[in-house]
């Protein structure tokens, strides 16, 4: 135990956001320090790590056979356990690398969908622990997100908040530090990428890949049509000649393509709404849907989920960041936290 606090004594506590897509780290008393792509590459020679973040998804359909580029997230679900362990152990040295410990032991929260299983939540803990954290804590996504957002979670109010990342969509009503009524989809950001590229090669035999198909959504990506036309050029291999080609797509081609994994999204959220208990549906009704994530970047989301539902919707500032702010702030209040981890407390020895 007195070896432990030690190390502590010379580790920065730090709040992940451990997304499908990306990865955000804050430090305590420095803020968001790491945004990097969950993507890590290991040669599969030595089983060392080429590249995480950002250097390894530039990678993507661009390595050699013995360089394996490896999402070790699916659904904001750890499913490489090693390969977590790896990028998590890369983060926390990036993370301590000016200063003169050599071996730090954070505390560590960590940010996980509403509906993962015990199995799923273990292998998180266990990950960080194998990494080096010293004490793993796990808070809902959206509940972190609704603390980063300082929405009044603490009060007999309802706050709803739509948190969509890569792989997952959360839907909860929270009130009184817990969340009353939720739903959790794995249909998010990633699954949007994966509608643009079936759709680009079923209606031109254009193969792109999922880096492309992220551009395209990001850029000219829309729920409801925009007062100016957007359009973009794309690459890709033409599937009747093998060839390379080039056509211009527009933001309505891609409002087709990604329409019904929106229009699933709302479904979900409608289904939420009307499980709410009326009192709350008031709160909800006056102080409107708050919408945070990646997802909330999409172009006129929050505008169709407010015509869906008849109900305000807010994107929060700065929505990529949301919810490692909420666990930025449960590293600053040790009694916040201890109301809403989910998870005792790991330690290691």
């Amino acid at each position: 135990m007195i070896g432990k606090r030690f190390f502590r004594y010379f580790s920065h506590d730090i709040g992940i956001d451990l997304g499908t897509s990306s990865t955000l780290v804050y430090v305590k008393q420095k803020g968001i320090t790491i945004s990097e792509p969950s993507v890590v590459a290991i040669n599969t020679r030595n089983d060392q790590i080429v590249a995480v973040g950002s250097d390894a998804k530039n990678m993507l359909g661009k390595s050699p056979r013995h360089i394996e580029i490896i999402r070790p997230l699916v659904s904001g679900v750890v499913s490489d356990f090693e390969v977590t362990e790896k990028m998590l152990k890369y983060f926390i040295d990036k993370v301590h690398q000016e200063t003169f410990t050599l071996l730090p032991r954070p505390r560590i929260i960590i940010g996980i969908p509403l509906d993962i299983t015990e199995v799923e939540r273990k292998a998180v803990v266990d990950a960080a622990v194998s990494a080096g954290a010293s004490e793993v804590f796990l808070v809902e996504e959206p509940m972190a997100a609704a603390i980063g957002s300082r929405l009044p979670i603490e009060e007999s109010v309802a706050s709803m908040v739509i948190d969509m990342g890569g792989g997952t969509t959360n839907i909860a009503v929270f009130s009184l530090l817990g969340a009353v009524t939720w739903k959790s989809i794995r249909l998010a950001g990633d699954e949007l990428n994966k509608n643009i590229i079936n759709y680009i090669r079923e209606q031109f035999n254009l193969l792109v890949g999922e880096h492309t198909a992220e551009k395209l959504k990001i850029a000219i990506g829309s729920a409801i049509p925009q007062s100016e036309k957007l359009e973009m050029t794309v690459r890709g291999r033409d599937l009747l000649s093998g060839l390379p080609k080039e056509l211009i797509i527009n933001d309505m081609q891609i409002r087709e393509a990604i329409m019904r994994s929106v229009r699933l999204i709302i479904d979900n959220v409608k289904t939420v709404i009307e499980n709410t208990p009326p009192e709350l549906i008031a709160d909800i009704h006056q102080r409107g849907i708050i919408l945070s994530g990646g997802g909330a970047l999409l172009k006129g989301f929050d505008q169709l989920i407010a015509q869906e539902t008849k109900i305000p919707v807010h994107v929060v500032d700065d929505p990529l960041t949301s919810v490692v702010r909420g666990t930025g702030i449960l590293i600053e209040d040790e009694e916040l936290l201890k109301n809403v981890i989910i998870n005792e407390t790991q330690p290691s020895v």
